[in-house]
């Protein structure tokens, strides 16, 4: 996925971290053998928060068992057995790499050449889950659209990417889906895109790229962009996590959600700091 959605670590239990890892392994298993060995490369951590909130909402509780890996072989390491939502989220891990790179290579981003190498495992998903290829296909089209007209309008960029997160949630999710879970994967969705704009807004400055933040505040660099726009940024972060709370607080858990809650109610905000101010350091974020 996107790389952005972590957990704040200093306050996450043993067991927490423990099923985190298990989870990220799962599904890293489920894709070599839905989409390939290849399509393993771009599996992050956001995946693992996925198969984690999924799963309870579902009542599908996970098995974990002791096995080996191809990066970590010498010793067996604790993973979750394969089920039908890890393998539909190998299938959206996939779909989101391809066109993510496919983006990449439309704005001459170098990376964009490396979408070779989820080619086959594309395909694989247009054979298994056609519904989610285009979710992600008809999205990210129209995220393109928009920054094809350079949209200035920060939360009509954002609605492509939170519409996406929202419409996938649901497929995931069946009958277990609500206006709730709708407006939790909406508002994580939103909180991406603005994160990635945000941590791309110098190279994108240098390299011309579009930004919506730099349409806004049109600085040279990002720390000048947050001077210039922090009490509306701070109200828009600040929203979109009141709304994940409110939407959090009325969503059944059949589990523990301990994991979940950590990721969405601490992580996401630290994270966020990070990115506006800069790096945390003994606790407190520092700003640069």
């Amino acid at each position: 996925m996107f790389g952005y959605i972590s957990p704040d670590r200093p306050y996450l239990f043993i067991k927490d971290e423990t099923l985190y890892k298990a989870l990220y392994c799962g599904v890293c298993r489920s894709i070599s053998k839905e989409c390939g060995q290849l399509a393993r490369t771009a599996l992050t951590y956001d995946i693992a928060f996925m198969s984690a909130i999924i799963h309870n909402i579902c009542g599908q509780d996970v098995k974990i068992v002791q096995r080996r890996c191809p990066v970590h072989p010498i010793r067996r390491r604790p993973m979750t057995e394969r089920d039908d939502i890890t393998n539909l989220l190998a299938c959206v891990n996939t779909a989101l790499a391809y066109h993510k790179l496919s983006d990449d290579r439309a704005d001459g981003d170098a990376r964009g050449m490396l979408r070779f190498l989820y080619n086959k495992g594309y395909k694989k998903v247009l054979a298994k889950h056609p519904e989610v290829a285009e979710i992600i296909s008809a999205q990210m089209g129209a995220q393109a659209a928009l920054e094809k007209d350079k949209c200035a309008i920060i939360d009509m960029a954002c609605e492509p990417t939170a519409a996406m997160m929202a419409q996938l949630s649901r497929y995931a999710l069946g009958d277990f889906a609500t206006e709730y879970t709708d407006g939790l994967f909406y508002a994580i969705g939103k909180w991406i895109y603005l994160a990635d704009a945000l941590d791309d807004y110098d190279k994108d400055v240098k390299k011309g790229r579009y930004n919506v933040l730099y349409l806004n505040y049109g600085t040279a660099t990002k720390k000048q962009a947050v001077a210039k726009g922090e009490a509306e940024l701070v109200f828009i972060f600040d929203s979109l996590f009141a709304d994940m709370r409110r939407c959090l607080a009325n969503i059944k858990f059949y589990f523990n959600h301990d994991l979940t809650d950590n990721i969405i109610l601490r992580g996401i905000p630290l994270k966020t700091r990070q990115m506006v101010y800069g790096a945390c350091q003994n606790g407190r974020t520092e700003k640069k």
